[in-house]
């Protein structure tokens, strides 16, 4: 008997310090408010954002609709922009403004870049938008600069934001005001050209011309909806088909974004997907910017 006492008073006494031992290690190495898990996503303010840029948050943002569009080529009526979902996004940056085509010419110049450019006058001054280039001499002018093509979801998210908004300003419906598209028969609000970049207010993110002035080629293949494209569409910082590799088998377009001088306004919505030949062939006078991902400050 003695013996059993003696046994369960040790015992006790040792799952007594059991139980000081682990409230004292709660105490002192439960994390405190101030010692939380890092950020998923950097936020702007503590990166080194380059002057010709602007800084896209990362997160969750509302790609694609459901609605039926027009193939601006041949007149079908289709429904690529679907379904809708939530996609999420690594903080990115973005150029403010649409390639000019004096930047695109010094790219040529420091033989960075082939040469290239509109195949009409009145579209090659110094400001303009750069026109008339396929894919990949807009993929290598933005490797000459240290920058890359924006994938089409990151060039949505910029477009429309973080609610799918239909247009960089919000859902109000686009004008002459805000952006340069054919307004009653009448392109380029009436210049009947594109005008120099930055010609209507900056909206969303501080970036200029992401609706109308010039189409804007993205580094994504075309695929006829998201759902077809799959888990490459889908997961964090989707790369459309193949993850965006030069070499997809199935895939012959890519895509460009935002809509034109040359279009009315429903081509400028920030969901509409235009598919090419990113050869360029048959040649139409498309543009780009370009996009980078952040360092730290």
């Amino acid at each position: 008997m003695m013996v059993l006492l003696r046994f369960s008073w040790r015992s006790r006494v040792k799952n007594l310090i059991i139980v000081i031992c682990l409230l004292i290690f709660g105490v002192y190495c439960k994390p405190s408010e101030e010692v939380k898990k890092p950020p998923e996503f950097k936020p702007c303010d503590s990166l080194q954002i380059p002057a010709d840029m602007k800084c896209i948050p990362g997160g969750e943002f509302i790609r694609g609709s459901n609605r039926v569009s027009i193939e601006e080529d041949t007149g079908k009526k289709i429904k690529d922009e679907a379904p809708i979902m939530k996609i999420t996004l690594s903080t990115f940056f973005m150029d403010t403004n649409e390639v000019t085509y004096s930047d695109y010419q010094k790219c040529v110049k420091a033989g960075g870049c082939s040469k290239a450019g509109p195949h009409y006058r009145g579209y090659s001054n110094s400001n303009q938008p750069m026109l008339g280039l396929n894919w990949y001499q807009a993929r290598d002018y933005c490797k000459w600069k240290g920058k890359r093509l924006p994938t089409e979801s990151e060039w949505e998210k910029a477009a429309r934001g973080t609610e799918g908004e239909e247009f960089p300003w919000g859902n109000d419906p686009i004008t002459c005001e805000k952006a340069i598209i054919q307004e009653k028969g009448q392109k380029g609000c009436g210049l009947g050209t594109t005008h120099d970049v930055a010609s209507r207010p900056a909206f969303r993110y501080g970036l200029y011309d992401m609706a109308g002035n010039s189409w804007e080629w993205v580094n994504d293949w075309y695929s006829e909806d998201y759902e077809t494209c799959g888990e490459n569409c889908k997961k964090k910082d989707p790369q459309g088909p193949c993850e965006g590799v030069d070499d997809c088998p199935g895939y012959n377009k890519k895509i460009v974004r935002g809509g034109s001088w040359w279009w009315d306004g429903e081509f400028a919505l920030g969901s509409n997907r235009r598919s090419h030949f990113p050869s360029n062939s048959p040649y139409h006078h498309f543009g780009f910017r370009c996009a980078k991902m952040f360092f730290l400050k």
